[in-house]
């Protein structure tokens, strides 16, 4: 009695994207992203090809699953939910944490150190939408969200320029 493969994979990418959208976050906030970090480097690049790439990213279900998995854990903190001491570690994104961080890193082992490279740059300056997932307020919790997010677009810059350097090679 085994499962419909086709349809449990859909049912979880879809899963993954609506959390995200549940979140205020969509595949065109992580595109800008990934246009904020590839734009120097390739003039002709524009936001359309970079939520290509980013939706491409969210077909693996190894980032579906950092996805519901970092949402989940932000959502029973933001609920008081977890017990402590890990309610206030991931309420107050504890510096010494780190765990969602490395649930990040999940997803940047798609495309290799260039992620994260990627990672580092976007998680310091918080350009776009990690600026207000960073912030702390209206009592939402986002400890997971923002580096979830930071990686998907990071990934997808990867992959991007990845298929740059393949293009350039042939």
């Amino acid at each position: 009695m085994g499962r419909d493969t086709k349809h449990s994979e859909e049912l979880i990418e879809n899963a993954a994207i609506t959390r995200l959208e549940e979140r205020g976050v969509t595949t065109k906030d992580i595109a800008e992203l990934v246009y904020f970090l590839q734009k120097d480097f390739y003039p002709e690049l524009n936001e359309t090809y970079c939520e290509e790439q980013v939706k491409h990213i969210l077909k693996k279900r190894e980032v579906q699953n950092a996805i519901l998995t970092g949402i989940e854990l932000d959502c029973l903190v933001e609920a008081g939910k977890a017990r402590e001491p890990l309610q206030d570690l991931v309420k107050v994104d504890d510096s010494l944490y780190g765990i969602d961080e490395v649930l990040a890193l999940s997803i940047l082992n798609i495309y290799g150190s260039i992620g994260f490279t990627n990672y580092g740059y976007i998680d310091r300056l918080k350009p776009g939408i990690l600026k207000g997932l960073n912030a702390k307020s209206n009592g939402k919790v986002h400890t997971f969200l923002d580096d979830i997010v930071g990686a998907l677009a990071a990934a997808a810059a990867s992959r991007f320029a990845h298929s740059q350097k393949r293009k350039s090679e042939s």
